[in-house]
């Protein structure tokens, strides 16, 4: 089997002592805290895989770990370029933990290091099996929003809403299941060789990301209307 381009990088090569390291923060030979290497992504700050599950307590044990050892505090008395480092290490440290922790922008985050995120105008047309829907629920929209404009009876028309909200409450849950079962392939197919399969599971993810975008839009109008 073989590996998955996605997951090889070259070999770093420290600031400090310019000598190629293995570490991932810290310099092997020298111990000084590195660069981020133009090739890092999230995943390889925290030495994962580029996998779509992750056990939620080891990926937090580990920025905690980071946290305290990448801290500005610690480079204090550091030399100008250490403590720059220290500080755009921290700061891409917590972006890679607010991304990696949330299963949407975790996906999201590995079809755009991979090149497959593609939202265009698609993502802004319901999808056919919805027109009926979508175009029922934007007339009860313009509805309630004439009625309040004109002070008329808005209960009906409220409940109707509350109705199409529940609805598509359901949608995008079903949406949800199709991405967690798409990602469980992803997975399975990390490191095969397999380029078409990998290649047809992203542009699934993608399509499915850009209806959960659609029918979560969907639902914000409706609770906007409602509040």
């Amino acid at each position: 089997m073989a590996s998955s381009p996605s997951t090889t990088n070259p070999p770093l090569v420290c600031w400090n002592c310019h000598e190629r390291t293995i570490g991932t923060h810290f310099c092997s030979s020298c111990g000084k805290v590195l660069q981020v290497p133009e090739h890092s992504d999230y995943f390889a700050m925290f030495e994962m895989p580029r996998k779509l599950w992750i056990e939620m307590s080891a990926l937090e044990q580990k920025f905690l770990q980071l946290s305290w050892k990448l801290h500005p505090d610690n480079f204090v008395n550091a030399p100008p370029a250490e403590r720059e480092i220290s500080l755009k290490r921290s700061s891409e440290l917590n972006d890679a933990y607010r991304t990696l922790r949330d299963p949407v922008a975790r996906v999201e985050y590995l079809l755009a290091i991979e090149g497959a995120r593609k939202e265009g105008q698609n993502k802004q047309q319901a999808p056919p099996e919805l027109l009926e829907e979508v175009f029922e629920l934007n007339e009860s929209l313009d509805e309630l929003r004439e009625a309040k404009a004109s002070g008329g009876d808005t209960a009906n028309l409220k409940h109707r809403l509350e109705g199409a909200e529940k609805n598509f409450q359901a949608k995008l849950s079903e949406v949800d299941g199709q991405l967690q079962a798409a990602a469980h392939q992803w997975d399975n197919a990390v490191g095969s060789d397999n380029a078409d399969l990998r290649l047809s599971i992203k542009n699934n993810l993608n399509e499915l990301l850009n209806r959960r975008s659609y029918i979560r839009n969907l639902v914000l109008n409706v609770q906007k209307e409602l509040s």
